[in-house]
């Protein structure tokens, strides 16, 4: 069957560099999505995407789908022939429906009833006359985060939408949205050659364009963009190639050229983040650091969109834009020293925290007391963990957190330090924001950890408190990224802490009128987003949950009892177990006469009861210190044990005999067979998948 290349491309005005990949990736899945359903069979899909572009190439796609039988089946043959045999309106109706004659209906038998039925023939649909139609769907249906009008037009887009391109093969396919028609005239970069630009075919598309001076593939416009900055350092230097940034300026450009600038040296006075936030958020331009000792140099480098004849004039544009910038943070760093940081502290009750928890003043009061109580479970030191809770929002009513919002707390711990106070105070006012995103850092110290969890747990207990969880994805006080902070911190100390007892006593530090299951339900919540942490390890969620059921409140406790139960359940022994626990579950859940008492060996008739009842003993005694020590491993180790008397049981042994007595004995022995296995897991809850 004959097949040809696909090209789509969606001309625009400047799209929002962040938006564009996702929007590239939306646009070639519902191509594709649209092409399966028609049946049109292809052999790859790609897409490209520029500031100015959306594209998609499907390479051999079927001219025609194949053509099909399938059996359509009508009315019962009750309804569809009278009594002398003859065919009913209700069988014309339907043959006609179908196409054919209502003498080429058979009879077929569906769920024990006899029905009319009709064998049609359905054409294969042609790629010519379907591809527009998923074009315009696939378009539809790119996610677009804000859209606009433009023209008298009523279509609407996140940028106008100035030309389209479709072609199947060589040949231009007619489609109309936006106001305009499809054709081959694709658009040259803006400055270089800002004319249009004939396709001849799908696979002529790159590298027509690349003559326009445009590289389309954003994988080798992104590798060709490091390539030149990473050229630009010199010996000793190293480039800050920050991945997000990368990205960014990937999607800022079509034909990148990388050029280097500098600033003057006088501006290393002032904090390094807080340049770096100038040099990156503001002007997108990467960084430079000394390669040995890490410290920010007095240059950047910045991509241009245009490959310049006097690029020594581009350069010194860039270098112009960024000192009024940087003088700014100057300015603020030197003004803000000025005031002491704890003078500022009263500033926060003037700023709103959540209009039903008070002001920021409000908060830090409850994080100084929860970090206290967090201190003394953890072995901080009190009095610095204190000082660094008062003092850790101070910052925020600064002049330079207020223009570079990213520094809060790495400009506090500044100006901690120019204050004089402690130098672990400043580290764990900057560190109690970390964890800031997966995977990022945690805390270093443990009174950095203390207020870092106090600040959350605060957050968590208020917001769920005033009945604000996050739904769907609205999160705006961050409460999911906050719970896996939670989790990441509480396994990393390796100390036993109640999850409940912590959350209950920042519970108790809100005066606001607050949900009284407020810590269970937070407690619920964190540890339910526990099968994300686990996914990225590949811990399967029925792990998870079996060893949850367990009743442990302690993270790091449930974290030692996920791990040793994920090794365990890859055994051949843990699927027996498993299967034999969720037997004794269903058993003893239709059971109303188990009372929790031990079972009476003198009841016992079998050899098999016997045995599981001493086995259960015997594990039982040597099992206790190695829960004690928390020695999970050795523990399933030592329950694997039961599997041979388990096994026996079950083949020998029938537990609801018909005397009374044997049955409500042998159902208390499977209750302490159930009670031991659930000390360190439900095993019944484990799934196959999981191995």
């Amino acid at each position: 069957m004959s097949a040809d290349d696909l090209l789509f491309e969606l001309g625009t005005e400047e799209l929002p560099a962040g938006e564009i990949s996702a929007m590239a990736t939306a646009l070639c899945q519902g191509v594709t999505d649209g092409l399966t359903e028609a049946n049109l069979a292809f052999t790859g899909a790609h897409h490209f995407s520029t500031p100015r572009r959306l594209t998609v190439w499907v390479e051999n796609v079927a001219i025609k789908g194949p053509d099909s039988e399938q059996q359509v089946v009508g009315p019962p043959v009750s309804a569809a022939k009278d009594d002398s045999g003859a065919w009913t309106k209700a069988a014309e109706g339907f043959a006609r429906k179908q196409g054919i004659s209502a003498d080429d209906l058979i009879v077929v038998e569906e769920q024990g009833v006899e029905r009319v039925a009709a064998h049609v023939s359905q054409k294969g649909a042609q790629a010519t006359e379907v591809i527009p139609d998923i074009i315009a769907n696939a378009v539809a249906g790119i996610p677009v985060s804000k859209r606009m009008r433009w023209g008298r037009s009523r279509d609407e887009f996140l940028r106008p939408v100035q030309w389209l391109v479709l072609l199947l093969g060589d040949a231009v396919l007619p489609l109309q949205l936006f106001g305009l028609k499809s054709g081959r005239e694709s658009r040259g970069h803006r400055f270089h050659h800002n004319t249009p630009v004939a396709i001849s075919s799908p696979a002529a598309y790159r590298d027509t364009l690349r003559e326009a001076r445009v590289l389309v593939d954003m994988d080798e416009r992104r590798a060709l963009i490091a390539e030149q900055v990473l050229a630009l350092a010199n010996k000793g230097e190293a480039v800050a190639l920050s991945e997000d940034l990368l990205d960014e300026v990937t999607g800022l450009v079509e034909w990148p050229s990388a050029l280097r600038g500098s600033f003057d040296q006088e501006f290393l006075a002032v904090p390094a983040q807080a340049l770096i936030s100038a040099m990156k958020t503001h002007q997108k331009y990467f960084h430079l650091n000394d390669a040995s000792s890490g410290s920010l140099l007095p240059a950047f480098i910045t991509v241009a969109n245009i490959e310049s004849k006097q690029p020594e004039q581009v350069v010194s544009g860039n270098e112009r834009v960024i000192r009024p910038r940087l003088s700014d943070a100057a300015f603020f760093f030197a003004n803000d020293k000025q005031t002491s940081l704890i003078s500022r502290q009263d500033r926060l009750g003037s700023v709103v925290f959540q209009h039903h928890l008070g002001s920021l003043l409000d908060k830090t009061r409850r994080v100084v007391a929860i970090a206290k109580q967090v201190a003394n479970a953890i072995g901080a030191d009190e009095t610095t963990t204190l000082r660094a809770a008062e003092l850790s929002k101070c910052d925020l009513v600064s002049e330079m957190v207020l223009e570079f919002p990213d520094l809060q707390g790495i400009a506090g711990a500044e100006y901690a330090r120019h204050d004089e106070e402690l130098g672990a105070v400043a580290e764990a006012i900057e560190y109690h924001y970390y964890p800031r995103f997966a995977g990022d850092e945690l805390p270093p110290t443990p009174e950095a950890t203390a207020v870092a969890l106090a600040d959350r747990l605060d957050t968590l207990i208020g917001i769920f408190g005033i009945g604000e969880p996050p739904t769907g994805s609205k999160d705006p006080f961050a409460l999911r990224r906050a719970s896996l902070a939670v989790i990441r911190m509480l396994i990393d100390l390796k100390k036993p802490l109640s999850l409940t007892e912590l959350l209950q006593g920042a519970f108790e530090q809100h005066t606001a009128e607050l949900a009284p299951d407020t810590a269970d339900a937070v407690s619920h919540y964190i540890t339910e987003r526990l099968g994300n942490w686990y996914d990225d390890d590949g811990i399967h969620i029925s792990v998870v949950r079996a060893a949850l059921a367990a009743g442990a409140t302690d993270l790091f406790d449930i974290d030692l009892r996920v791990r040793a139960l994920n090794a365990f359940a890859k055994t051949e022994t843990a699927e027996h177990l498993a299967a034999a626990n969720k037997r004794v579950a269903n058993i003893l859940a239709k059971a109303d006469e188990v009372d929790g008492t031990p079972a009476d060996s003198n009841l016992f008739v079998h050899e098999a009861e016997h045995a599981l009842h001493e086995a259960v003993s015997r594990v039982g005694s040597t099992l206790r210190p190695l829960l004690a020590d928390r020695n999970y491993q050795s523990a399933l180790d030592e329950l694997a044990q039961l599997r041979g008397p388990v096994d026996a049981f079950f083949d020998g042994v029938m537990v609801n005999a018909e005397d009374p007595a044997e049955r409500s004995n042998r159902l208390r022995l499977l209750g302490g067979l159930r009670a031991l296995f659930t000390q360190v897991a439900d095993l019944a809850l484990l799934s196959s998948a999981a191995e």
